[in-house]
């Protein structure tokens, strides 16, 4: 796991105990709170600094209160925890305070907050949820940010980055303490707005309570993570919670599927809707919409014509291609806008957005005897076809394409993913993802279930592992005209095998085939069948 330390603030203030315990009603069960000061919040026992707040939770397999005592010999000078956690806690009474909540949960995130001033309530605050597109749209918006702040922080699935200093992201949204940590270094740093990426578990797990977002934004809702949420209504209303009051000021929602018309309809603050499907009939009804989109042959973007509420019409464009990052790019320019910044300098600052690491990621480009390589994060069966609609009009060759499925997550999605995956591509080179606990050749069969659907006798489909290797195929048998696209893991730093993490990243690996001059040599044969 990525370490926050450096994400935390230089200077935090001291602040008395009993503060916190007036003002959050904490049952105290331990040691007397008077004379005893609070400089941060940690949920993590391995990453407390002396003079913090230890905050335990229920796990999945273990409470926190477990390591409790961890927390203290590492200078923890109070614990929050539960009734349960209060039992596990007994022995450390007469060594430090411990407060007693019904939820500790989902008091961490006030809890820091409070400690820390209230760091969001300083800065230009920006949260994007969905199932797709999250980040791809934070770095549109951040982009446009940039055009009128000096200095900017991202947070999200690749990375948390304040202006140029940045580590590895451990989740797409962290635990509310470390996040209430990047938002007081932020400001400390000089930066004036922060955009970030909002997943529905942290909504689920209070990750961002004690934030309350300036903009929030809704991409869409598709299928993924029903092995946490149950069903996609218990998912949606997950993801609904970013547009309440108290986490959102207004809101801005793409309506282009089910889900953004019931958000737009059962929002609790402000909201404006955004239509992107040239045609859509829910176009009529949006404030702002999408009438006109030209993908391009370049394969690098797409231009498209954005209405908006006045009427006027605006030509913009995303950096990156297909319809799936018009839609990206239109919800980012009104996001910014939303958020303060001109609506022509936010234009011009999301089409000249840098790419995204992961996310139609191209790594190798076409040259004579070498096709075009690209890594892309798609991993649900919606981002799938996206990625593949939008790779097709610039694959003049066949269309290969290198992916697997998660283990431990929805097992439905596997052989949605085969079937889509035999029905848009021309070559299929099937391998693992994360299986994590899980058998691979367990999940590559469930894929393989798919793609017969399609392709019974399997032609032009190979199964190879490990996963590096399934890259290199992919690029051996793919020709000039040829697009290899390796999808499921995007900018993923590791690769999660039987519970243990191995570095890996999917464009290290197409950099190096084309080191040891593999992208160079002939292709091998078209044929195909099961490897």
């Amino acid at each position: 796991m990525t370490s926050t330390a450096r994400m935390r603030p230089s200077h935090p203030v001291d602040l008395p105990l009993a503060v916190l315990v007036d003002l959050f009603s904490l049952v105290s069960a331990g040691r007397a709170v008077e004379g005893t000061v609070v400089r941060g919040v940690s949920m993590a026992s391995d990453d407390v600094l002396p003079g913090e707040l230890f905050v335990a939770v229920p796990g999945a397999k273990v409470h926190g209160a477990a390591y409790a005592a961890q927390a203290v010999d590492a200078g923890a000078v109070a614990i929050v925890t539960d009734e349960a956690g209060r039992a596990l806690v007994a022995d450390l009474a007469s060594r430090v305070p411990v407060l007693v909540a019904p939820d500790p949960r989902a008091l961490a995130g006030p809890l820091a907050a409070e400690v820390a001033q209230h760091p969001a309530a300083r800065l230009r605050t920006v949260g994007i949820t969905g199932t797709n597109g999250k980040t791809t749209t934070t770095y549109f918006v951040d982009a446009a940010l940039r055009a009128v702040h000096a200095s900017t922080a991202v947070l999200g699935t690749v990375e948390l980055r304040i202006g140029d200093e940045a580590i590895e992201s451990p989740r797409t949204t962290v635990e509310a303490p470390v996040l209430t940590n990047v938002l007081a270094r932020a400001l400390e740093q000089g930066a004036t707005a922060v955009a970030m990426e909002v997943s529905s578990h942290a909504l689920a797990l209070h990750r961002v309570a004690g934030t309350t977002f300036d903009v929030v934004a809704f991409t869409n809702l598709q299928r993924d993570h029903l092995d946490f949420h149950g069903d996609m209504d218990g998912y949606f209303r997950d993801k609904a919670r970013l547009f309440a009051p108290g986490q959102g000021r207004r809101g801005v929602v793409v309506v282009d599927d089910e889900w953004g018309r019931r958000l737009v309809r059962e929002a609790q603050i402000p909201v404006e809707s955004v239509a992107t499907h040239v045609g859509d009939p829910a176009a009529a009804d949006a404030d702002w919409s999408v009438v006109a989109a030209d993908v391009g042959l370049d394969g690098v973007g797409s231009t498209f014509t954005l209405r908006g509420p006045d009427g006027r019409e605006h030509t913009a464009a995303s950096p990156l291609p297909g319809l799936v990052n018009v839609s990206n790019a239109a919800l980012a320019i009104v996001v910014a806008h939303a958020a303060g910044v001109d609506l022509d300098v936010a234009i011009t600052a999301v089409a000249g957005a840098h790419a995204v690491p992961g996310r139609m990621e191209r790594v190798v480009e076409r040259a004579p005897g070498r096709p075009l390589a690209i890594v892309d994060y798609a991993h649900t069966p919606d981002a799938l076809v996206l990625a593949l609609d939008a790779v097709r009009p610039i694959t003049p060759g066949r269309l290969v394409i290198v992916f697997g499925s998660d283990g431990d997550r929805d097992r439905g999605k596997r052989p949605i993913m085969g079937e889509i995956a035999a029905r848009l591509a021309d070559v299929l080179v099937v391998t693992d993802e994360n299986p994590r606990s899980e058998d691979p050749g367990e999940i590559r069969a469930a894929i393989l279930a798919g793609v017969r659907e399609v392709r019974p006798d399997l032609t032009d489909v190979h199964e190879v592992t490990p996963r590096s290797e399934a890259v290199r195929h992919g690029l051996a048998i793919a020709g000039e005209g040829d697009t290899v696209i390796v999808t499921g893991k995007g900018h993923e730093p590791t690769q999660e095998i039987a519970g243990v993490f191995h570095r890996y990243n999917d464009r290290d690996v197409f950099l190096q085939a084309v080191a040891d001059g593999l992208a160079d040599a002939q292709p091998a044969t078209r044929d195909g069948g099961v490897a």
